[in-house]
């Protein structure tokens, strides 16, 4: 859809401030198709796109073969009536509920301008964004590398079980890298439910570190990580700046930690299977979740190990049908706390000492943190 010069002019793109579009989390129209949008969005950004997936792909390969015009004229061909009628519907609804929004195609070119002018038509004016998504995670991913590099940061460090992210969600200055990877970053450290695309992971933590940082010159606190969460890789410039960064180290007795597991991981576990099983297919799954994840860390629990520990999963399934107590499955959480998670926090913590400014129970920690300047 070729503009009128007069109509092209009007509808230039706004260049808004991104600090305040991401620190504000206003709310923004993503016209991409639904492909584009999935790979990565902003924030709570709602998807209504100008084309389908198969539109896009169909048009993109006439814009690459016969050029721009003849891509516009394509969709013109696809855009009926009734299509037109229904895009737009979803847009004025958007734009009615959001007056401060802002909407965004790929690079802020055809799409949004085409969203622009129809909205426009129907008598409301809304911006764009100049340079559109691309300009966006361009400026987070400078944000998320200019963050790490100044490292105002404090780390939380703890043996596995203490509960850091219990407290992490506590604190107003924090963010919760777990939560947004969807994943707890353990062998058993599944949600149950998808992880974001790395895209999408690397723009929450930037938009809420930005967020964080911009309200306040406090140190923000992050959870000690390996190099992944899941299959979430944390860039090497977040990497160094976990290791370099002061720890705060959180102490928890060893009977709390294996009730926070046994709540984290069995209960979490039984709630997700009883949505969509019986109950009898509930344990049944629950015995396989443990065998399998006990078997990713095999090599590491040693043969033996793996086998008596993998030995006592059906006897502790069967006492938590049966309502008996959960002896058995605190013996395997013990077990693993002792002989496998507790060395592991060790061997990461040696020559790390001196970083630790303070340590403490959760409390403890929350009264430190809302006394320091």
């Amino acid at each position: 859809m070729k503009l009128p010069q007069s109509e092209s002019q009007a509808l230039q793109a706004d260049i808004p401030d991104f600090e305040r579009i991401i620190v504000n989390d206003i709310p923004l129209l993503d016209v991409r198709a639904p492909i584009e949008y999935d790979r990565g969005c902003i924030g709570d950004a709602v998807n209504a796109p100008l084309l389908d997936d198969a539109q896009r792909e169909m048009i993109g390969i006439e814009y690459a073969d016969h050029g721009q015009q003849a891509a516009i004229e394509l969709g013109l061909r696809h855009v009926t009536d009734e299509v037109k009628a229904d895009r737009l519907q979803q847009w004025l609804e958007f734009t009615r509920q959001n007056p401060e929004g802002y909407l965004y195609c790929y690079r802020g070119g055809l799409r949004s301008t085409i969203a622009q002018q129809w909205l426009q038509e129907a008598g409301i004016k809304y911006p764009k964004i100049a340079g559109g998504y691309k300009a966006l995670r361009n400026y987070l991913l400078e944000q998320f590398e200019r963050l790490a590099t100044e490292a105002n940061i404090l780390v939380l460090a703890a043996p596995t079980g203490s509960g850091k992210t219990n407290l992490i969600v506590r604190l107003r200055q924090s963010v919760d890298i777990e939560g947004l990877a969807k994943h707890r970053g353990s062998a058993f450290g599944s949600m149950f439910v998808p992880q974001p695309t790395q895209v999408n992971w690397e723009n929450r933590v930037a938009s809420e570190w930005l967020r964080a940082s911009t309200r306040s010159s406090r140190p923000v606190m992050f959870e000690s990580e390996s190099h992944l969460i899941g299959r979430i890789y944390l860039p090497v410039f977040l990497q160094n700046a976990l290791r370099a960064a002061p720890i705060v180290e959180l102490v928890s007795p060893t009977e709390d930690r294996i009730a926070q597991i046994r709540q984290d991981y069995i209960t979490t576990a039984m709630g997700t299977y009883q949505q969509t099983m019986t109950l009898e297919q509930s344990y049944v799954q629950l015995e396989s979740f443990i065998s399998h994840n006990l078997g990713r860390i095999k090599r590491r629990l040693g043969g033996e190990r793996h086998q008596y520990l993998s030995g006592l999963v059906s006897q502790a399934v069967a006492e938590l049908k049966a309502g008996s107590g959960t002896e058995t499955i605190d013996k395997i959480v013990s077990s693993l706390l002792h002989d496998y998670y507790d060395p592991l926090y060790a061997h990461k913590m040696i020559g790390r000492e001196d970083q630790v400014v303070f340590k403490g129970s959760a409390e403890e920690i929350l009264s430190w943190v809302d006394n320091q300047a």
